[in-house]
């Protein structure tokens, strides 16, 4: 046996052993052995340093230190789920899939919404990459910190690439051992599983993230039709049998009252679960309607969330202070004796508005009822009357700029500062500028923000492209050093080439947010043509309605905002829209389903997605009777095949470049 032929035998049952010890809790061999075979590897790897691969279990403890995660576009987009907070919600859900689908009952498949960290695993027999969701079109590529989770295999015996995505988490006794070491040390805590395991994954030396205990749970076969599987239960029995850890706490319940039996049976075992979870997710089981059902531009409308009721606490109302948003909004906060609160100590919580404080009847001095809403956002439901005793303090909204002193006005149930000058206003409308779905600056956050504000070396979003004017100055500021002061200056140069929608949604225009960015963008093409638009000609695109029109109008009319734009043109930002800016209606593709298969020499399936959505299509993953269209590529599979089948409209990629033209 060549040492070739060893390695890989040996592989092949540590990869076993893995399996049997941390995915099914039942190992057929002692420590020992295990530990006796691994050494072995590891002499032969010496021996023979060609043997090494980033896969092998030598190389699952970690010790590989990266400079930062490279990105990774998701070849289908990880969406969220919509939320259900109550029986209401989930009846809702359940009438509107039954209506769609034309059936008296749905059978569902109920899970645990692990609280961890979403991820998606590419396989092409071996693990090609591992990747966060990020914003669901782009993620980072964790594999190196991923692959130390012994519960995951490396490689998996089936032909084909194989998508599965799933949550890693951090177990309840992982953590309380994490922390029981960080106390010892003097270091800060984790405040819940959910934050160590995020932490933990994106560290950049993955004998770190190796150290932490992390596991995971798989839950969604992505391209299980392309093997011909139609129920989302047998998708998650072929991810058994190939080795991924599933959660076995699953059920498939038939019809909605028996997913409403499931959640209150789990509500009363959430807490004896050896992990978080924060909630139960019911997905229609058959996978064949997920496109007939559809998607919205965030969720699928074939699943949904159910969130538990938020863990309410008692603390007391020490103070409350007033902030400045980047559109002049005073928002009054309340300042709390800190308390922990899902899995968190909180110690400020909005408050929203006047009316919000005064309908409450809040005092400060108060002992309030706090909550997070979603287990995320702390919220003041309500004084607590019964512990007053008589020191409370009433509120009173102020009447001038908590920072530069000027006059408040009043609209609606909202107080504005109207100094546009405002130092606080200023701060945010940056923060705002250089965000992830603005113009993207990495390095450019909260508090880089302020710093820079308050040492000078930028009053506006203009500014920031002269950043590197202060390149010595930054460098002698404390923590900062050459190499990332010159990082961020890169980060804000490539920011300059952004498409019109990032800059359009970074100016702040009130009621414009970033879905109606793109669309502005796509149909005036540039800024010049934008800022020309009549509120009448505004109306009649979709979705716009008077007060969207008014503001925009309002907005490009005033000089300080034309001097803006010029400014920013001057620095080279870029205000022309870089995708198709084709009337969708003139388009071959406007209005059809399209489905894209297999491999394009001359584009990516992301922008040849993006392609197709501007010209009005809608692309899906999957071929169906509903499907229009499908594009096939170098090596197309099945999803050639179920279309050749169902007599769907096929072209290839000369044809789908002609078209597009």
């Amino acid at each position: 046996m060549t040492p070739k032929q060893r390695a890989e035998e040996i592989t092949a049952l540590l990869e076993k052993y893995n399996y049997e010890y941390y995915v099914l809790d039942n190992p057929s061999v002692s420590d020992a052995e295990y530990d006796r075979l691994m050494q072995e590897l590891i002499l032969l790897e010496k021996e023979h340093p060609e043997l090494v691969s980033p896969l092998s279990p030598t190389q699952r403890v970690g010790g590989l230190v990266q400079e930062e995660f490279k990105k990774v576009t998701h070849q289908r987009m990880m969406l969220s789920l919509a939320n259900a907070f109550n029986e209401d919600d989930l009846r809702d859900f359940d009438r509107k899939v039954r209506e769609v689908i034309g059936q008296d009952k749905v059978t569902y498949m109920a899970e645990m919404k692990i609280d961890g960290l979403g991820m998606s695993l590419l396989y092409n027999k071996n693990l090609v990459y591992a990747a966060t969701r990020g914003d669901g079109t782009t993620g980072e590529d964790v594999t190196a910190n991923v692959i130390t989770i012994k519960s995951i295999p490396s490689h998996i015996d089936i032909d084909g690439e194989f998508e599965i995505r799933g949550e890693v988490f951090m177990p309840k006794k992982s953590l309380q051992k994490l922390n029981k070491e960080k106390e010892e040390n003097g270091e800060p805590l984790f405040a819940n599983a959910r934050n160590a395991a995020a932490g933990s994954i994106r560290q950049l030396d993955s004998a770190v993230a190796a150290s932490r205990g992390l596991d995971a749970f798989w839950y969604y076969f992505v391209n299980a039709s392309d093997f011909h599987v139609r129920y989302h239960s047998e998708a998650l029995d072929m991810a058994d049998k190939l080795g991924f850890k599933t959660n076995p706490e699953r059920r498939l319940c038939h019809g909605i009252d028996e997913v409403l039996q499931y959640i209150d049976e789990y509500t009363e075992k959430r807490p004896s679960l050896p992990y978080d979870i924060d909630g139960i997710v019911i997905k229609v089981d058959d996978m064949s309607l997920y496109d007939k059902l559809g998607y919205t531009a965030k969720t699928p409308r074939w699943a949904i969330a159910y969130k538990f009721p938020p863990e309410e606490v008692q603390t007391k109302l020490l103070d409350i202070i007033f902030t400045v948003g980047r559109t002049g909004k005073i928002t009054p906060n309340a300042v709390l004796e800190p308390v922990r609160v899902a899995g968190s100590v909180v110690q400020r919580a909005t408050l929203h508005n006047e009316d919000f404080v005064n309908e409450k009847g809040l005092m400060i001095g108060d002992y309030v009822v706090l909550r997070k809403a979603g287990d995320v956002i702390p919220e003041v439901v309500k004084p607590v009357i019964s512990r007053r005793d008589g020191t409370e303090i009433p509120f009173h909204m102020i009447n001038n700029c908590p920072d530069c002193g000027f006059p408040l006005v009043r609209k609606d149930a909202m107080h504005f500062c109207a100094n546009p000058q405002c130092p606080s206003r200023q701060i945010e409308s940056i923060i705002h500028f250089a965000s992830k779905d603005a113009m993207d600056i990495e390095g450019l956050g909260e508090k880089v923000a302020e710093q820079f504000f308050n040492q000078g070396f930028f009053h506006n979003i203009v500014e920031i492209y002269s950043l590197m004017d202060h390149r010595d100055e930054v460098i002698a500021l404390d923590g900062w050093k050459e190499k990332s002061i010159d990082n961020l200056i890169t980060a804000i140069d490539n920011s300059k080439a952004n498409s019109l929608e990032r800059v359009l949604f970074g100016l702040g225009i009130k009621e414009v947010g970033a879905k109606m960015a793109k669309n502005l963008a796509k149909i005036y093409g540039n800024i010049d043509a934008l800022a020309q638009a009549t509120e009448e000609e505004l109306l009649e695109i979709p979705d716009v309605g008077p007060i969207l029109a008014q503001s925009l109008v309002n907005w490009f009319s005033k000089d300080a905002n034309k001097e803006t734009i010029a400014k920013l043109k001057e620095a080279g930002v870029n205000f022309q829209y870089l995708g198709s800016t084709s009337r969708a209606a003139d388009s071959y593709f406007s209005g059809k389903t399209c489905v894209l298969t297999g491999t394009l020499s001359s584009m990516g399936r992301k922008e040849a997605t993006e392609i197709l959505e501007n010209l009005g299509a809608k692309v899906t993953g999957s071929v169906s009777k509903a499907t229009d269209v499908v594009i096939a590529g170098v090596e197309a599979g099945s999803k050639l095949d179920k279309a050749q089948a169902l007599g769907i409209t096929v072209i290839n990629e000369s044809e789908f470049l002609e078209l597009i033209k």
